[in-house]
């Protein structure tokens, strides 16, 4: 006996959804391509030397800008990072092995670029025991030997909260110590996936505890509130925080977080007014603003509190002149 099997007709197709439009960016926004012969002749050296940039492998819109007034990020232990934060653009993965002579090759840059000050980072190693503060010691020395009229800040990770590599860090003598907390406690995780924001906040008060100027850096558009971003800024501020970067949030790839929002510069204005008062004594907050945006212009400022004596006893808002 024939077994008949029900005829089975494709269904109808749902109509496709519309595509959302992509997100403009506002007019404040917009920065010319990167050319003129200052960049092209880093970039070339850049990769002569085999070193990485923040700069390139973030994809920083201020490259053009910053790379023809010769002010660079140096990007240490590799372009592959041990994390997977929702906001960043470098490459996650497994690094390759440590470069022992990439210290000498940062310092050979700098020297020749004649520098008064620079930021140098890195990514995160986790796979490392000491998350790279080895190296991170190797470069300041390097650095300070070959270039030492130049104030050096330096861009940390969190070393997982592991103090003694912090320590390692601080006891090569950077000029300014800055880890970036990103955004506020709420989205920390989300934004951050394997950091965490009090540990952040633990790196900083322990660098501010041993004397250091200390600096962090926030994004805006990422759904935080205003109260939220003031609440961070005033904690930062009774910590004895000495620089602060505000900047726009913007999605690297369809992969990334999306922008909640854009901040008006209005709003930025209104936040770096917020900060000086509360005893913050350098702040860069801006659409455009990075970690290292402008940090050549805070020369000055690092030299004058290192020349205080008794920096650890006074009050940041006498010195903002």
């Amino acid at each position: 006996m024939a077994t008949h099997l029900p005829i089975v007709r494709d269904a109808p197709e749902e109509p496709a959804a519309p595509a959302s439009p992509r997100r403009r960016h506002p007019p404040w926004l917009k920065v010319p391509m990167p050319a003129g012969e200052a960049y092209t002749q880093l970039r070339r050296r850049v990769g002569e030397l085999e070193l990485h940039t923040v700069c390139q492998s973030a994809g920083c819109p201020n490259i053009g800008e910053c790379w023809n007034n010769k002010a660079l990020t140096i990007m240490i232990l590799g372009d592959i990072c041990t994390r997977s934060c929702r906001f960043c653009d470098v490459a996650t993965g497994r690094p390759l092995a440590v470069d022992e002579g990439e210290p000498e090759r940062v310092a050979t840059i700098l020297a020749e670029l004649d520098l008064n000050h620079t930021v140098i980072t890195s990514v995160d190693r986790d796979d490392l025991r000491d998350g790279g503060a080895r190296i991170w010691a190797a470069t300041l020395e390097a650095c300070h030997r070959r270039a030492p009229d130049m104030t050096i800040e330096v861009l940390v990770p969190d070393f997982k909260g592991a103090l003694a590599d912090v320590d390692t860090v601080l006891d090569a003598a950077p000029d300014v110590f800055a880890h970036n907390l990103e955004t506020v406690p709420r989205l920390s995780r989300e934004v951050r996936v394997q950091a965490r924001y009090d540990r952040s906040y633990a790196v900083l008060r322990h660098a501010r505890g041993r004397g250091a100027l200390t600096k962090t850096g926030l994004m805006l558009g990422l759904g935080e509130t205003l109260d939220e971003v003031r609440e961070v800024i005033t904690e930062l501020g009774e910590l004895g925080l000495t620089i602060l970067t505000l900047g726009q949030y913007l999605q690297p790839s369809k992969k990334h977080l999306q922008i909640s929002r854009y901040v008006h510069p209005d709003e930025f204005a209104e936040l770096a007014t917020f900060a000086r008062a509360r005893g913050i004594a350098h702040v860069e907050s801006g659409p455009l603003v990075r970690s290292s945006y402008h940090a050549e212009g805070q020369a000055e400022l690092i030299q004058r509190m290192q020349a205080l004596a008794d920096y650890g006893r006074i009050g940041f808002a006498s010195l903002r002149g």
